[in-house]
């Protein structure tokens, strides 16, 4: 049995992310950047991500591997072997947790064997539901059996952990459809379960649909919906870590706890971010662009790049650890961040006011939101004061 190793404690924690921006098809609810695969698209996308590896490379190994897009699952073999090729140079730690996202169908056994044998760990199967109707109201390309052939396949090998993408919160969708999607992918038995709830982007179909009233957006609903979640989830065995995610124990995903954490990591391919050495950048979210820019002399245009300080880290790493089940431990963060016990007076008046609320808890020196703090973390989220400097 695959046995999730723990990173060492005294190396800083250094993330490596890949955007592939490849669809076949576009989904009805996303809006992240993708293109539709070509020749011409598949040798720019590589010849940049080639030489935006040459031009930026960590300072030490990577100690986690997320490949994401898109359908990374899209590439052909060669295409998966050649993409494995390059991340494994670029230097990972022993026992490197390294995830990829593919669809159902989009992958295959040829597949399944190259990745595993470029030193992939993990798979993110984008499920998303069981219910046919849902399935077509959200605009996905394949039928529900496929998604039960593609999680077969990928239990064929010993390899993989298995983790599986779920939605809630779509036109139609009944609190006992939602309860069904959960069963049936507990029953299944994979080692992680993200829950994610539809949100209504610019740009997407299902935007189109609520601004033409064809669909209603119902936020009281929304609370229904996680928690039946977080309460049917855990009967499974998949405690809750995260607000939205579940893992059988020793089971969660390295990655995604660095990132919430404000550990660092490096984002390549158009449109991935980055957040290494006290800066903040985002690619240019344009696949010919971005590949210029990184076969060019000079830096790059990115879309977005600032500096970001320690207490901007110390704030967020308070903002996401509030999401997360462990919580904050102010202390520890004043240490890591080198932040004076002044500078986060404002946050402890805070969690005073959260605990009078009966939103938050302290449980050894961790301030834990409560399963109510919990519901309401986006708008806990919006009230946390901003770190201030030590007055003289």
């Amino acid at each position: 049995m695959f046995v999730q190793e723990k990173q060492e404690s005294n190396v800083p924690a250094l993330g490596l992310y890949v955007h592939v921006p490849f669809c076949s098809t576009t989904c009805d609810f996303c809006a992240f950047y993708q293109e539709r695969p070509s020749k011409k698209a598949f040798d720019e996308f590589f010849l940049g991500l080639r030489r935006e590896f040459e031009r930026f490379p960590g300072d030490r190994s990577f100690s986690t591997v997320f490949i994401g897009g898109g359908t990374p699952g899209l590439l052909s073999s060669a295409q998966l072997e050649h993409l494995c090729r390059i991340v494994s140079d670029a230097g990972l730690i022993d026992g490197c947790e390294w995830t990829v996202e593919v669809a159902p169908s989009e992958i295959s056994r040829e597949k399944l064997d190259v990745l595993a044998e470029g030193g992939v760990t993990r798979i993110s199967l984008g499920v998303q539901t069981f219910s046919s109707d849902m399935m077509k109201s959200l605009g996905r390309d394949h039928k529900v059996e496929k998604v039960f052939s593609a999680y077969s396949m990928i239990r064929e090998k010993a390899a993989f952990l298995v983790n599986m993408d779920l939605l809630f919160g779509a036109p139609g969708q009944t609190l006992d459809m939602w309860a069904l999607d959960l069963t049936t992918a507990a029953e299944l038995e994979p080692d992680h379960l993200s829950t994610y709830c539809l949100t209504f982007e610019e740009d997407t179909a299902m935007y189109v649909r609520l601004s033409e009233g064809k669909v209603e957006l119902d936020i009281e609903r929304e609370a229904e919906f996680y928690e039946k979640a977080w309460s049917l989830l855990p009967q499974f065995g998949f405690p809750q870590y995260e607000v939205s995610n579940f893992a059988r124990p020793g089971r969660a995903c390295l990655h995604n706890l660095n990132t919430w954490r404000m550990h660092e990591w490096i984002g390549y391919g158009p449109g991935a971010s980055t957040q290494y050495k006290g800066v903040r950048r985002k690619n240019s979210a344009n696949l010919e662009k971005w590949s210029t820019d990184m076969t060019n002399e000079g830096d790059p245009a990115y879309e977005e790049c600032f500096e970001v300080g320690d207490r901007d880290l110390a704030g967020d790493a308070i903002l996401f650890g509030l999401r997360m089940n462990e919580g904050v431990n102010l202390k520890d963060l004043a240490v890591r961040f080198n932040l004076s016990s002044g500078c986060l007076s404002s946050v402890r008046s805070f969690f005073g006011k959260l605990r009078a609320e009966g939103l938050l808890k302290e449980v050894a020196g961790f301030s834990i939101l409560t399963q109510d703090g919990r519901m309401r973390c986006d708008a806990i989220a919006s009230e946390i004061p901003e770190i201030e400097a030590q007055k003289s």
